[in-house]
């Protein structure tokens, strides 16, 4: 997973989502990610939609906002990086409702 790009990634969260949407039932909210980096870009994940929903671009009714480089979002991801720790170390910034942030772990993962 390691070599996967961000795109990859979020393409993946999204058929991850599509096949156990269950998986995020229960979180009514919209998560903006902005990646920095030459591999980044923006993404959001609408739960507040019918069906969750992974789109490239900027959600401006955003309840958490999360901002962190490409390469730390590679490694969480692929769980060379605990999101825990990237958070307290600077790494990953989180803008928003922070009880949403918690949730993250069932998006990422």
């Amino acid at each position: 997973m390691a070599d996967l790009t961000v795109p990859q990634i979020f393409e993946n969260m999204k058929a991850k989502m599509a096949a156990d949407p269950g998986k995020v039932a229960g979180i009514n909210a919209i998560y903006q990610f902005n990646v920095t980096g030459a591999g980044g870009g923006e993404w959001y994940v609408n739960l507040k939609a019918a069906a969750p929903e992974v789109v490239a671009g900027t959600a401006a009714d955003a309840n958490c906002t999360v901002t962190l480089a490409d390469e730390d979002f590679v490694a969480i991801t692929s769980g060379a990086l605990n999101a825990q720790m990237a958070f307290m170390t600077g790494k990953v910034r989180i803008g928003g409702d922070m009880g949403l942030a918690m949730k993250l772990g069932k998006i990422l993962g």
